[in-house]
């Protein structure tokens, strides 16, 4: 596969503790410094947490991209973003500063114990379906 391959992702962005718009803003700017190009952008929707749901509101957003990066190395970058803003892993599904998720990339279907795709939370999230439409 040549090097300058672009790959296609679907990336969500979330955040329900602290300034969100802010950790949503500079997630997305941390975002275009590793290598990728944002397509397109959801609005940002106010939605209550699912699971857990004793816990602020999200603030959620979806982003479209193009990558050279392997799926695990964007997660493993997504991660480091997420570690950068600040983010603290309290409890399983609960808040958290700043949430990045690999959704979909390109059509690939895997699952092993680091990486998903798709993503769960295109089934059990109806947000997510909503946002995905607007891209």
């Amino acid at each position: 596969m040549p090097e300058n391959y672009k790959h296609k992702s679907l990336i969500s962005i979330g955040s329900n503790l602290g300034e969100r718009q802010k950790y949503i803003e500079s997630a997305i700017e941390e975002i275009k410094k590793i290598p990728t190009q944002i397509l397109a952008m959801s609005k940002i929707l106010e939605t209550k947490a699912l699971d857990v749901t004793d816990q602020p509101d999200f603030l959620n957003c979806i982003i479209a991209i193009e990558t050279t990066l392997e799926p695990l190395l964007l997660l493993e970058k997504l991660q480091q973003i997420e570690r950068n803003l600040g983010r603290i892993k309290r409890f399983e599904k609960g808040p958290r500063e700043i949430d990045l998720d690999i959704l979909t990339y390109d059509e690939l279907v895997m699952a092993d114990d680091k990486l998903t795709l798709p993503h769960h939370s295109i089934k059990t999230r109806p947000f997510i379906k909503e946002l995905m439409s607007e891209l």
